[in-house]
């Protein structure tokens, strides 16, 4: 079977490692008859503009190629219209990917699902006009996304592992109010994650009792704590071990609501926005290519 497959491709990174997976991508699907487009804006907003497009004419799925910053713009231009989204991993965290077990390192692979991967059904997250697909941070770990993001080394984890040491130096809690289907828990926080999914930070499994298709959305609070309490944790945050520790409480709900004076949260990367926000879980909102 052939289509048309429309590749949304990083603009931070046109020139880049997504530049050429894209590159690869295009060989692959041309050999397999299939045509291609290539989206790769100026900015973000030429880039979302151009997909948009690119699924209102008909493509048979749109690929997001690079991190979770991309698979962002995917999701923005895909959900509630039934084309399906691909995900040809070319980024730092590559933590939707990591979810749905789509090859991390394989862009051959990856690519081949473009074409005859199983498409699944998943749930989205929707935050004021914006989708996201993985998780949304608040607090230290929206400190952190925010000083990764003005970093220009090192590559991949260590970015992460830097941004945490450096934000780890100002380590401060902050008055969380948090809205859970109405109900308000009120906690001094280091931070506050919502997850569709489990992963964010390059690996590290804040939410990991997270389903992509359950309707529900996680929340994982860490309460006030020092850089040491803070730093002993890390090794149980990286694999999901975290649940049950006396700093950690966790909560399940359809609709999260959260406030916290001068506080801003980050959402699969990107800038969300300041506190109050309200986020809801938006069941089968999208549909991914996954390997069976």
């Amino acid at each position: 079977m052939t289509g048309h497959a429309t590749l949304l491709v990083n603009p931070a990174s046109a020139k880049g490692g997504s530049a050429r997976v894209a590159g690869e991508a295009v060989r692959l699907l041309g050999a397999a008859g299939w045509r291609t487009a290539v989206i790769s804006g100026d900015d973000a907003a030429q880039s979302l503009a151009a997909a948009r497009e690119q699924v209102a004419e008909g493509t048979d799925v749109l690929a997001a190629v690079g991190g979770d910053g991309t698979v962002h713009l995917g999701v923005q231009a895909v959900a509630g219209t039934g084309v399906p989204l691909g995900v040809v991993p070319a980024g730092t965290g590559n933590d939707f990917a990591r979810m749905l077990g789509i090859p991390r390192t394989d862009p051959a692979a990856a690519t081949r699902l473009l074409m005859d991967g199983r498409r699944r059904t998943v749930d989205l997250a929707r935050c004021g006009e914006r989708w996201f697909a993985t998780v949304l941070t608040s607090g230290f770990d929206a400190l952190v996304s925010h000083r990764v993001n003005t970093l220009n080394w090192p590559r991949g984890k260590a970015r992460y592992q830097l941004a945490i040491a450096l934000e780890g130096l100002r380590l401060r809690p902050f008055p969380f109010r948090i809205l859970l289907d109405g109900k308000s828990v009120e906690q001094e926080a280091i931070l506050v994650a919502v997850g569709n999914t489990a992963y964010y930070g390059s690996g590290l499994k804040i939410c990991p009792d997270a389903a992509v298709d359950d309707g529900l959305l996680e929340v994982t609070l860490l309460r006030a704590a020092g850089r040491r309490q803070l730093i002993g944790l890390l090794p149980l945050l990286k694999r999901g071990a975290h649940l049950g520790h006396p700093l950690v409480e966790t909560y399940r709900a359809r609709e999260v609501e959260i406030h916290a004076p001068e506080v801003f949260a980050y959402a699969d990367g990107e800038f969300a926005g300041d506190l109050p926000l309200r986020i809801t879980c938006a069941p089968g909102a999208a549909t991914v290519l996954v390997p069976y």
